[in-house]
Formats: C-alpha cells, sequence, structure tokens
C-alpha cells in the first residue's frame, strides 16, 4: 500500500517563488572579488560605448600604456592563452575563477602565463598591446558569467555606462607573492626593518629568486627599477627594498604587512 504526497496549491506557489529566487541571486552570491586589472594605485580611463562587442565589456587608456602590466582581476586558473593574429582579440587571456565566472583581458602586446595555471589575484598575466582588431594600444576587459558578458564591477562597483570615467586600481594583492633580486652583480642586504637604519640580518646573491609575504611603505631607496618606498617581507623580521626585486611590476604585488 502506498501513500500519496499530497502539495496544496500555497506551499507549491511558494516554493516556485523560492526556487526562482535561489537562481536569480546564485551569480550574485558566486561572483569573486573583481578588481582593477592593473597593479595598485594606478589610475586608468576606462571607456564603455553603446556599439562596444561585446556591449558589456570596458576598453581601458592610460597615457603610454603600451607595455604596461595587466594582472589578474581576481584569482583564478588560466583557461586560454590564445592569438587570433590581425583579427578580434588578438592575443587574449582569459581566467577561470570558479562557479562559472570567467574575465577575458585581449589585445595584449605580450603574455606571462600558460593554460592550466593558477594565478593569484594582482598576478602579471600580460602587457598592454594593440593587436587583433585594435586601433590603438588598450585593454579590452570582460567579466563573463556562464559564457555570457555581465556588466563589470571593481571594488563591488559597477562601472559606468555609457561613456568614460577614471578609477583607481584596488588590486593590491591577496597572497604571497615571488620575485627576483636584481642588484646588478652585488649582493643584497636583508635588513630586520623597511629601512637600511634597521640591521643587516643577512644578504641574497643577484638572481636569488624570493617569495614575498607582505609589503609595507618604508624608506625610500633608488634602485634597479627605479625609486620605491615599497619594502618586501621575505621572512619573519627580513626585509628587502622592492626597488631591487623584479616582481613585474612598479605596484604592488602583495598585501600591506
Amino acid at each position: 500500500m502506498t501513500t500519496a504526497f499530497r502539495i496544496t496549491p500555497a506551499a507549491f506557489l511558494a516554493g516556485v517563488v523560492a526556487a526562482a529566487s535561489s537562481v536569480s541571486s546564485a551569480p550574485a552570491l558566486a561572483a569573486p572579488a573583481f578588481q582593477l586589472p592593473f597593479p595598485c594605485g594606478q589610475v586608468w580611463s576606462g571607456q564603455t560605448r553603446s556599439n562596444h562587442s561585446p556591449v558589456r565589456s570596458i576598453d581601458f587608456n592610460r597615457t603610454d600604456d603600451y607595455g604596461d602590466p595587466v594582472v589578474a582581476s581576481a584569482a583564478g586558473t588560466v583557461s586560454t592563452v590564445r592569438n587570433l593574429g590581425s583579427t578580434s582579440y588578438g592575443k587574449y587571456v582569459v581566467i577561470n575563477h570558479g562557479g562559472g565566472w570567467t574575465s577575458y583581458y585581449a589585445h595584449l602586446n605580450s603574455f606571462s602565463v600558460s593554460v592550466g595555471q593558477s594565478v593569484a589575484r594582482g598576478r602579471q598575466i600580460g602587457t598592454v598591446g594593440s593587436t587583433g582588431g585594435s586601433t590603438g594600444p588598450h585593454l579590452h576587459f570582460e567579466q563573463r558569467y556562464n559564457g555570457s558578458p555581465v556588466w563589470p564591477k571593481f571594488n563591488g562597483s559597477t562601472v559606468y555606462y555609457y561613456g568614460t570615467r577614471n578609477y583607481t586600481s584596488a588590486n593590491c594583492g591577496s597572497g604571497t607573492a615571488t620575485g627576483t633580486v636584481n642588484t646588478s652583480g652585488a649582493n643584497l642586504n636583508v635588513r630586520s626593518g623597511p629601512s637600511t637604519s634597521y640591521s643587516v640580518v643577512g644578504s641574497l646573491a643577484d638572481g636569488t629568486q624570493v617569495t614575498i609575504y607582505c609589503q609595507i611603505a618604508g624608506q625610500s631607496i633608488t634602485g634597479t627599477y627605479g625609486t620605491s618606498n615599497l619594502w618586501n617581507r621575505i621572512g619573519s623580521g627580513r626585509y628587502i627594498p622592492d626597488a631591487y626585486t623584479y616582481t613585474g611590476t612598479d605596484g604592488r604585488v602583495a598585501p600591506n604587512c
């Protein structure tokens, strides 16, 4: 003998409404914390227009931007590194962030990642170029959900449509980063704090690879990569100046100490 399970009309309607609400809110709940695809503190002009393809995308420019670093807008796994030649996106990278979310970086001049590679937010993936159907150096950027372009958001705010606005990057790193000491031959002193007034606690040979756990503002140092007040913590009580560390960008690549 079996017992029929009966659902009242009211209960059925409530279930449908709840399911619809769950489906419609899923993308927002799953969205990564996207940041501008440029190093921390940089200011870029973002342009949106009604005749853009796809319309839910944004082009970024700034003065003399050819060759500038492009970084991951959110953490994920590189799913595409491709060169379409003189058409469409040209050289472009796609990062899979999970949960149906991806980001596209197009018209690149160069790549610095490979398919299958895991990248942290803020990790350099290439440089600004003018490949494909581009008529001048810029970065074409998209955020997609389940393959469909969505209105891009950075730091939780939707970009301005339609027109041009300036945006300041808050892409200041979300995990450890790697760097390479570059002193043109000499050893680099490791200090107990972010200044030459701190004691020397060791030294690193030119070319040594280091893990950067966090970065802190300290004494300005002029080195291989210009003048910078950033210092990289490479261990407990161990700091080296960013001006002598190659990280692929002049901006921050790791969290604040």
